[in-house]
């Protein structure tokens, strides 16, 4: 008499407890960010005792406008905001790039190219960021709490406007 209800309840609280663990698994989210831009400070490397060292630069992105009504384009109707981002790069190997190659408003120096040769390239650059957004505390030198937005570097490509090769 009582095995088929109690069954049932069992049934529903499988289906219900599974449903819940099943909408756990397939919750995602993503913390992407794409910057591209140009350096506006020469990269820093930091170590605090017992932990890894990083690589840290600013990078420049600008947001243009037009800020006139007429329909008819004019200098003046362009407006530009200019937004600085703090990256960070932590993978040793990038880390090492960033910091050897990254040029406060250029990049240029040595990029080795893997058939036997090392070409020097004089780059007037743009740096293409690929990472994650990074929000974070610290105590500044009066003892006052500040917040921090970083972006933790995952990837970054040297682009060129114009390139000269000397080999």
């Amino acid at each position: 008499m009582f095995r088929r209800p109690l069954l049932q309840v069992f049934h529903q609280f499988v289906r219900h407890e599974s449903e819940v663990a099943t909408s756990l698994v397939l919750e995602r989210s993503l913390n992407r960010v794409q910057l591209l831009g140009r350096v506006g400070q020469d990269p820093v490397m930091r170590q605090v005792e017992g932990k890894n060292p990083v690589t840290i630069f600013s990078l420049a992105t600008n947001e243009m406008w037009r800020s006139g009504d007429s329909e008819v384009y004019q200098m003046g109707d362009v407006s530009q905001k200019t937004t600085w981002h703090r990256i960070s790069v932590f993978r040793p190997g990038l880390r090492d790039v960033a910091y050897q190659y990254v040029k406060k408003g250029s990049s240029k120096g040595r990029i080795r190219t893997y058939r036997l040769k090392i070409a020097f390239l004089y780059i007037r650059a743009r740096i293409f960021v690929e990472g994650k957004v990074d929000y974070g505390e610290y105590m500044d030198k009066n003892n006052v709490r500040r917040q921090a937005t970083t972006i933790i570097a995952d990837n970054i490509i040297f682009l060129s406007d114009q390139t000269k090769e000397k080999a």
